[in-house]
């Protein structure tokens, strides 16, 4: 164990490096020295803030008790940033455009800039975000006691407890100072903290790293690398949940990962540094990979602590407190003392953003509002509100720090981390329906988003809110024992009866489904203001309306002095002067005011609300717009418009596309037409060549025997032979160019019948085999006893046997010349009829147009008349006709294989005759 001096020598030299850090960060950002500290690198290691001390020690002990459970931790956020494009990437180009201060005032921005909207979503927040910070309170308080000698959690106020000392109030205290002295330091809300997010940074690699040590000291230290780890690991029964899955789990694990993406986007802290904090849309490219590579690099430091806590540390020790028990238990008080730090880290990140939003929430959406209303400062000549409003600021991180220890002490209790931060991304999880309906349901209103909230808000307390602090015994013990009324079918853990389920699964069903339902039901059924429809077009089309895209659809008057005021009592006037000189600049104007515009009244109106939110901003520049703030038929009708013309011109892009879709299938078609043009050439060459070929002989013999009466008798009679062989061929010749014609035109018919394709094949092979014994080619039979059933033309199918046979006997070896015919059954093609011989081949440049009209495969291979080039094209479309096929399956040096592919007889049918 370590002097408890000494720790906190070490911890406080620590958290003034972070305020050294900040201090640096901020005076090189005024000094316009932004390039490192508004690198991506820095961007996405401040989004590491989601490492809180729930990730540092609660992951391992989610690890032991659960198994693999702890990685949904990690998967919700690497599926949000997988889709940077969709969701984070809008939600930074509203926020950036309209100087959104945080989640309240964005939510409350879309929905018609509702003060109502932005008081509950504040509400819910801090009320949710809470007891998260209690647990850091909770992890550094535990962690230092288990450092300093202690290996539990403290278990009660006990009679000596004391408050200065406590671990966890000096651990806010400075928390409170380090938020005070660099996150309100300027009033402008929405203005980037440079000092705080170079801290959170820095504080995000010594997270990695020290976890990084720890699992290094528990593989190499404690074991003799991996294999001997998990070796270890299997003989250990204490380990067999960490390889493994909880009962119920699949329930479980789509609901923690479901809350742990809903968090990356609706806890305040993170949309503070993901959204907020953002200076550059590209930084989330490097965030889309890099961050969810920094949260691997967690996951996988996880699984060799929690073995070296199972199987080393005695039995029953607290698995939260692994990643500091493992090095304590073999004397390491040097990496124990890292690991601290490592939890300090990850703490103190997590309080410090998350209270910098809250106190900006608070200020803006429940305080300023009531302060506006007072005599002091409801008038133009009244007193200064920007120094009152920052001091507010102040006041509210501290009454945020004292509101997360006091329920850090009247929740003392050994709750695991893991479930105190789920309650709490549950809660902050009802954002969410209204957040993302808000930027892509344009019918989404008010009343819709207001009616989910409450409900969902009321649901969460009521079902995992208040059963936790039951089971600290401080409240809601008898409604969580017997339901509300003593009703049982009320119980907060078993609502309506639905039992059975984990009490997370069964609270976040309700919650979410009854957010859900009433956002949709309501929003369909009530009627949005047109500061609601304004806003609505503003947040759905934010990638086509830029930054004062809709000023001018509100017809406001005011004069440059009423607006100058105003914004000298919010933002001083040295920052006033700033702005209106910028916007007098863009008027084209060299003097110093602008010209009282509508776009110069949505200008300062914007700048406010980068100070005190969208709400209170509208509600002070109403009191000097005069007018109808909102005339806005006329402003509904110019988003109308505005959106038909994006329609038209969808419109045209779509005929576009389609046109040039069209011009591309006509020059294909055109292509097709030349190439069916040369095939007639070619034809019409093919069949005039064929044609003349017999002709010539015809006329050639004709004309010596008409011409030559001494010819003999023998000479005459085999002239008169050639002219009958060549007529015959003639005959046969037109014969097939007629069949290839009438078949090509569908003009041939074919009547299939359930017929023996077995019986078909071998009447074809008795009619070739006067040729093939000519040719002294064998016919091997390889078709079997069994009768193959098919639905065929018989006629047909031999016309097709009879022209393979001639092929297959034409064009074999001319020793041991040899045909194989065979048969098979397959499951995708039926009954198939192989036809192979033991020739050359085909040549690898006649292969694709085999089956073409006078395609001769083999002539480059025999010196032989290889027929008319007609019978494979005319057997290919008789199977075809036949509902079957006729392909080329092997050729090469050994031989050619030619396949008959038929259907299979139906069941129960006889052959025809």
């Amino acid at each position: 164990m370590m002097n408890s001096a000494f720790i906190v020598v070490i911890a406080s030299l620590y958290l003034g490096g972070l305020f050294l850090l900040a201090f640096i960060s901020d005076r090189l950002a005024k000094r316009g020295q932004r390039s490192f500290i508004n690198s991506p690198v820095v961007y996405t290691l401040s989004l590491a803030v989601y490492c809180t001390s729930w990730t540092f020690y609660g992951a391992v002990g989610t690890a032991a008790r659960s198994g693999l459970e702890f990685l949904t931790i990690y998967l919700g956020p690497t599926l949000v940033l997988m889709a940077w494009p969709f969701i984070l990437r809008k939600l930074v180009r509203i926020s950036n455009a309209h100087r959104i201060t945080s989640i309240a005032d964005f939510i409350s921005a879309r929905y018609g800039k509702s003060s109502s909207i932005s008081v509950l979503v504040t509400v819910i927040a801090l009320i949710g975000v809470t007891p998260y910070i209690a647990l850091q309170l909770k992890a550094v308080a535990a962690s230092f006691d288990a450092l300093g000698g202690a290996s539990e959690w403290r278990t009660g106020v006990g009679a000596e407890w004391t408050l200065f000392g406590d671990t966890g109030f000096w651990v806010a205290v400075c928390m409170a100072t380090f938020v005070i002295l660099f996150g309100t330091r300027n009033l402008g809300a929405d203005e980037h903290h440079p000092g705080i997010v170079a801290a959170i940074a820095f504080e995000s690699l010594v997270k990695l790293l020290s976890l990084a040590a720890i699992a290094l000291f528990a593989v190499y230290g404690l074991h003799d690398g991996f294999a001997d780890m998990f070796a270890k690991a299997a003989a250990n029964a204490n380990t067999a949940p960490l390889f493994g899955f909880a009962e119920g789990y699949e329930a479980r694990w789509v609901a923690t990962t479901f809350l742990s993406a809903a968090a990356m986007l609706c806890l305040p802290r993170q949309f503070q540094v993901a959204v907020v904090e953002n200076a550059d849309e590209r930084h989330l490219v490097t965030a889309s990979w890099m961050f969810p590579l920094y949260l691997l690099l967690v996951s996988l430091a996880v699984v060799p602590i929690a073995i070296s806590g199972l199987t080393l540390l005695p039995e029953g020790s607290n698995p939260d407190l692994f990643v500091l028990s493992v090095p304590l238990s073999t004397g390491n008080n040097a990496l124990a003392l890292f690991a601290f730090i490592g939890g300090l880290s990850a703490a103190t990140s997590m309080v410090i953003v998350a209270s910098i939003a809250l106190a900006i929430m608070i200020s803006n959406h429940l305080i300023a509002p009531l302060l506006l209303q007072l005599p002091f400062y409801s008038g133009l000549n009244r007193g200064t509100f920007s120094g009152t409003l920052l001091i507010v600021r102040r006041l509210c991180i501290v009454f945020i720090m004292l509101l997360g220890f006091t329920y850090y002490r009247l929740t003392e209790t050994g709750n695991p981390l893991a479930l105190i931060g789920l309650i709490s991304f549950a809660g902050v999880a009802q954002f969410l329906p209204a957040l993302i309906g808000g930027i892509y349901w344009r019918n989404a209103t008010k009343s819709g988003a207001l009616c989910g909230l409450m409900a969902g808000f009321v649901l969460w307390g009521y079902t995992l809110l208040a059963p936790s602090m039951a089971g600290a015994g401080w409240a809601f013990v008898e409604v969580t024992d017997q339901g509300l009324f003593g009703q049982i079918l009320l119980k907060p853990d078993a609502l309506f009866g639905l039992t059975g389920w984990d009490p997370l699964v069964h609270g976040l069903f309700w919650s979410i489904s009854v957010n859900i339902g009433l956002y949709v039901i309501v929003s369909m059924f009530s009627n949005a203001s047109p500061i609601e429809r304004l806003q609505s077009a503003i947040f759905v089309d934010a990638f086509r309306t830029g930054e004062g895209g809709m000023e001018g659809a509100l017809q406001r008057s005011a004069t440059t002095d009423d607006l100058l005021r105003l914004s000298s009592r919010i933002l001083g006037r040295e920052r006033t002067n700033e702005i209106f000189r910028d916007y007098a600049r863009r008027q084209g104007r060299d003097e110093p005011l602008p010209l009282p515009e509508p776009g110069l009244i949505a200008h300062v109106e914007r700048q406010l609300a980068g100070s005190i939110g969208a709400a209170s901003a509208r509600t002070l520049i109403s009191r000097v717009a005069k007018g109808e703030t909102i005339t806005l038929d006329a402003v509904i009708s110019l988003l109308d418009e505005t959106q038909q013309a994006i329609r038209y011109s969808r419109e045209l892009e779509r005929k576009s596309r389609e046109l040039e879709g069209t011009a591309a299938k006509l020059r294909q078609a055109n292509e097709q037409l030349t190439r069916l043009d040369k095939m007639k050439d070619d034809f019409l060459s093919q069949v005039s060549h064929e044609l003349r070929t017999p002709m010539t002989s015809i006329r050639s013999f004709s004309e010596i025997l008409v011409n030559n009466d001494g010819i003999d008798i023998q000479q005459r009679r085999r002239f008169i032979e050639v002219i009958q062989h060549e007529s015959e061929r003639l005959t046969r010749l037109l014969d097939e160019i007629l069949e290839l014609s009438r078949l090509e035109n569908g003009q041939l018919e074919s009547t299939p019948v359930t017929t023996d394709a077995a019986k078909v094949m071998r009447s074809a092979i008795e009619t070739m085999r006067g040729m093939t014994q000519d040719k002294g080619v064998t016919v091997h039979d390889d078709l079997g006893d069994a009768p193959l059933m098919v639905t065929a033309d018989p006629d047909r199918l031999k016309q097709v046997c009879i022209n393979l046979l001639s092929n297959a006997a034409k064009f074999t070896r001319e020793k041991d010349a040899a045909v194989w015919i065979g048969a098979s059954q397959t499951a995708a093609d039926g009954i198939v009829i192989d036809v192979r011989d033991n020739g050359p081949g085909i040549p690898a440049d006649t292969r694709t147009t085999l089956f073409q009209k006078f395609s001769r495969g083999w002539s480059s291979n025999y010196k032989t008349d290889s027929g008319s080039g007609l019978g494979l094209a005319i057997s290919k479309r008789l199977m075809l006709l036949m509902n079957g096929d006729l392909r080329l399956t092997d050729t090469g040096a050994d031989g050619t294989c030619f396949s008959i592919h038929l259907a299979p007889a139906a069941t129960g049918q006889r052959a025809a005759e």
